[in-house]
């Protein structure tokens, strides 16, 4: 058996050639084979994996529902027998991205969550798992929308009230969780005023903590530094809603 080096050698590999599903299938034999209580570079690696495969079923799903919308206008014969391809499309696309979505908290509840030390670990994959049901509330049936968007929310709730205790307000963890949720109002809940009340709070409170003398411009302090750029953007696009 690879050591879990190796596993992690092979993953990183995977990585650099785009194929993500290689790149989830050696993280997950690292945590069923070695420990469920993964390295930050491990952690990270299957993060940007799902998201890339997600991310690339969203684009491809949103690109069919405009299409579908564009042969719904259309009245013709041809013009109804091709909806019905492009809806049968659109439900295999769907289908994908829900068994992708649903793999990856199955994950996160059974393996990674109970396996998380309080603090950062814990609030990363606690907000991994209100991401990935609001995926599944985005494109699912309107049935199962209120059901998957209550999950997401909840998960979120949970990571957010745990990064506050936990983290400081500057944390790129924390202002990336704060970012997540606030769009999940925004996109989910169809609430903007929600959105930039939390959005707002965040962005305060990391500006607020912010001592320019102790500035150290590393690379957690970049990625902080872009996700308040993030944060600012949003609020300045949501006010113009309310």
């Amino acid at each position: 058996m690879p050591t879990r080096n190796e596993y992690m050698f092979l993953a990183d590999l995977a990585g650099e050639a785009e194929r993500y599903t290689d790149v989830v299938a050696n993280i997950k034999l690292i945590i069923d084979n070695y420990s469920a209580q993964l390295t930050i570079d491990e952690r990270s690696l299957l993060s940007i994996a799902y998201k890339n495969i997600t991310n690339d079923l969203r684009n491809s799903w949103r690109v069919i529902d405009s299409l579908e919308k564009l042969q719904a206008s259309r009245s013709s014969s041809a013009s109804a027998r091709h909806l019905s391809l492009v809806r049968r499309q659109r439900d295999k696309i769907e289908k994908e991205l829900m068994n992708v979505c649903k793999d990856i908290v199955s994950a996160l509840d059974k393996q990674l969550l109970p396996a998380a030390r309080p603090g950062e670990e814990a609030v990363f994959y606690s907000k991994m798992k209100g991401d990935y049901y609001r995926y599944l509330a985005e494109f699912a049936h309107k049935r199962d929308r209120e059901r998957f968007g209550d999950y997401s929310l909840n998960a979120y709730k949970l990571a957010y009230k745990h990064a506050l205790a936990t983290l400081e307000p500057l944390h790129p963890t924390r202002l990336g969780l704060a970012l997540n949720f606030s769009v999940f109002y925004h996109d989910v809940r169809k609430s903007p005023e929600r959105a930039c009340h939390l959005a707002k709070s965040a962005f305060d409170d990391a500006v607020m903590s912010v001592d320019p003398s102790e500035i150290i411009m590393d690379q957690t302090m970049r990625d902080s530094m872009t996700i308040l750029q993030l944060l600012k953007d949003d609020l300045i696009l949501w006010s113009t809603e309310i």
